[in-house]
């Protein structure tokens, strides 16, 4: 048994540690509350926008242009993923999901870009050999629309010079409070197959009923200068969208794993106030013990 005052040290210690995971979760909680209104308020926008162009792509046809593609299988695609991670940890497992979606997805290190917005995934998709592209670390601080916007940039001039052939998007989707989705969508070149497949997820009836041949998108003006402004604004509505659930995600996840680590705190201060008491009931007996056998050895 350990000694009464090594236990009582580590129980000031674990009594230090808690009043800091409480702090930070009360921080985390205040922040939640603001980025929670902001994700609430974005993602109907960010989800009309997404099934939108999406579709509007699929239905184009128009195989030169960089944003729409015919399904083919010519070999392996050159892939860049927008990775939003955040610049700290004591987030549970908040990094490490979204870090899983590309090294366990289809995304090799020879054929995968990353665009980091975030230190923790920057640091972890280096050390795995991924090839990093650009540094966004600030962003996730507060992130803006211009923010978006010189991602987005970055990415679309990448697409069209063919240092990519696909764009993915990695981030956590904000459900509740305790709730948050690490999710991979891809955001361009869209086909027909990736469309159905985004819409079988929201609504597999809406799929079924519309099997039959699919009439082409019609654009006034000309078609590339339409998509010349609407994939840019797509592009950067989708990345500050993501941006602003990230955030939400990000503190609602910490708020959990404050909370959970002042739980376990609590519990351990209880257990060694119970291994206090008896070691120091154990020191009383021992004590009238010796003064006992010492009365006795007198007698």
């Amino acid at each position: 048994m350990a000694s009464m005052r090594d236990i009582k040290r580590r129980k000031a210690s674990i009594q230090s540690t808690s009043q800091i995971t409480k702090a930070m979760k009360l921080v985390s909680t205040v922040k939640l509350q603001k980025a929670k209104g902001h994700a609430e308020e974005t993602k109907p926008y960010f989800n009309k926008m997404y099934e939108t162009v999406a579709g509007m792509l699929a239905k184009s046809g128009g195989t030169g242009n960089p944003y729409i593609r015919e399904k083919t299988e010519d070999g392996p695609k050159k892939k860049g993923v927008i990775l939003i991670t955040s610049n700290r940890g004591l987030a549970g497992g908040y990094n490490s999901n979204i870090v899983k979606l590309v090294t366990q997805g289809d995304f090799d290190r020879e054929h995968t870009v990353i665009y980091p917005v975030g230190r923790k995934g920057l640091e972890s998709m280096r050390r795995l050999g991924y090839t990093c592209d650009g540094d966004y670390s600030e962003v996730i601080n507060k992130p803006l629309f211009g923010d978006a916007v010189s991602i987005g940039k970055t990415v679309t001039s990448a697409l069209e010079n063919g240092d990519i052939d696909e764009v993915y998007l990695a981030y956590t989707v904000f459900k509740n409070t305790v709730t948050q989705i690490p999710t991979m969508i891809k955001i361009l070149p869209f086909d027909e197959e990736d469309v159905k497949s985004q819409q079988a997820e929201a609504d597999p009836a809406k799929v079924e009923k519309n099997d039959g041949p699919v009439a082409l998108m019609n654009y006034e003006p000309e078609e590339e200068e339409t998509l010349g402004y609407i994939i840019p604004l797509y592009m950067n509505s989708l990345i500050f969208g993501a941006l602003v659930e990230a955030v939400a995600s990000e503190n609602g996840a910490r708020m959990q794993a404050m909370d959970n680590a002042t739980n376990n705190a609590e519990e351990m201060i209880d257990t060694l106030g119970l291994q206090y008491n008896r070691a120091r009931q154990a020191a009383i007996t021992q004590e009238l013990t010796e003064i006992v056998a010492g009365a006795s050895a007198i007698e």
